[in-house]
């Protein structure tokens, strides 16, 4: 019921039961190619194995059921796989799965899902960091406050903010493809990672087997070092931390009181069962009960990492299901605010008067730094911190208690204290800022 609202209907295909049942298939498959290219079979006998590969001749259910016997899912399917080799040519169901063993399928099988998910994660964070910078670009001298522990700070633009999260995508799409060469990576070794079973021919198969599948080849199997899955959970931990990050602006900037931006409106999102007026921010939900879960996820993947010996007895177990998680969370949350970012409403008004609450207190920094360089840096910063303090008490301006206090008045003009006064001159370096998370866009 809660997968098409966490993650993403590709991803799903992807993760699926099928997918992983054909990830493991086509390990066996191509095994059986490379094992030809190195003259352990006739290529006869490897297309006769290669022509059984197909998930959808294998039912889920009886592997499943078989796999609380065997212990992991591999080995049931290769004996189906056997059976049904058998049934077309005796002798070529001899050479299945020949040399190899369980983990070498199912890894390679998950890597090569990986290879899938990594490649939808990165088309969404295209459209994300797209997003974001029309966003920014758009909004870049629109001014609203910059908060700071959830408290007016000083003036900001919206295009900083939105350039804030490109530059984090950005981020995140550069560690997703440095990532890919140590991933991608065929996993065969044999029982114990000698590749003994294949005698001289062991690193002649690899690379071929490396070949057909167009993974990376390793210096050496990995069975019990997986720093290379752990990558892509911690990899994924911290984009989903992002997500949530963005989530968390947003829906704070959408609360009734603040106003200030809003999740795209279409026919029935947001709505609540008993009040007709809500408009609930979905997309920011489900990215921040991602952001809530990953992390777990996350650890578990990193609890499971020191793996006895040659082969790991449960750490290796516990991955199986809790990587998969970790990635259709992320993918459902990556797509969330993807289209959250493509949609997002604004409300320039409503900035402008949430600017104006505080009566233009928001510019006190840029007043004291003007009365730096003939009060000093102390005597600035109390001469201003009072005329706040009075301007809150007595409800009026920052500026009109400013002009009160000689101190002020004998070094700013009227002229300067109106643009140190107006928060759209106060929002430093927002332009350049933006101009530069826009210039290092990963393309």
């Amino acid at each position: 019921m809660f997968d098409h609202l966490f993650t993403t209907d590709r991803m799903r295909a992807i993760l699926s039961d099928s997918a992983r049942i054909q990830g493991m298939l086509d390990f066996e498959a191509a095994l059986a190619r490379a094992e030809a290219r190195a003259g352990m079979m006739s290529e006869e006998i490897a297309e006769t194995i290669a022509a059984h590969c197909h998930a959808d001749r294998f039912a889920v259910a009886p592997l499943a059921e078989a796999t609380v016997t065997a212990g992991n899912p591999a080995i049931p399917l290769i004996a189906a796989l056997t059976e049904r080799v058998a049934a077309d040519d005796a002798e070529a169901a001899r050479y299945v799965h020949w040399g190899a063993t369980s983990q070498d399928a199912m890894d390679t099988g998950l890597v090569l899902q990986l290879r899938d998910a990594l490649d939808a994660l990165e088309a969404d964070l295209t459209r994300l960091a797209d997003a974001c910078a029309r966003l920014a670009e758009r909004t870049a001298n629109l001014t609203m406050a910059g908060r700071t522990w959830l408290q007016q700070a000083l003036p900001i633009t919206f295009g900083v903010k939105a350039a804030g999260w490109l530059s984090a995508v950005n981020r995140h799409r550069e560690r997703l493809r440095q990532m890919r060469p140590r991933v991608l990576t065929v996993q065969l070794g044999g029982a114990v990672g000698t590749l003994a079973a294949f005698g001289s021919n062991g690193l002649v198969v690899a690379e071929a087997l490396a070949d057909d599948l167009g993974l990376a080849l390793p210096d050496v199997p990995w069975h019990a070092h997986r720093d290379r899955l752990v990558e892509v959970a911690t990899t994924l931990g911290a984009l989903v931390g992002t997500l949530g990050k963005m989530a968390r602006d947003i829906s704070l900037l959408a609360q009734t009181e603040v106003g200030e931006a809003f999740e795209p409106a279409e026919p029935g999102k947001g709505a609540s069962s008993t009040m007709p007026q809500k408009r609930n921010p979905v997309g920011a939900a489900v990215a921040l009960a991602a952001a809530v879960r990953v992390p777990g996820l996350v650890a578990t993947m990193l609890a499971a990492m020191p793996q006895e010996h040659e082969r790991g007895l449960g750490g290796w177990q516990a991955e199986w299901e809790t990587l998969p998680e970790i990635v259709r969370l992320a993918a459902g949350a990556l797509w969330q605010m993807a289209e959250v970012a493509e949609g997002l409403e604004l409300d320039a008004a409503r900035m402008r008067a949430n600017l104006d609450i505080t009566k233009g207190v928001i510019c006190a920094e840029a007043v004291a730094m003007a009365l730096v360089p003939m009060l000093g840096k102390t005597t600035a910063h109390q001469v201003v911190e009072d005329a706040c303090r009075q301007a809150l008490a007595r409800d009026v301006t920052l500026r009109a208690a400013l002009v009160d206090i000689p101190q002020v008045t004998e070094i700013l003009s009227a002229d300067t204290l109106d643009r140190l006064c107006d928060p759209r001159n106060a929002t430093g370096l927002a332009d350049q800022l933006i101009q530069r998370a826009l210039a290092r866009r990963v393309e």
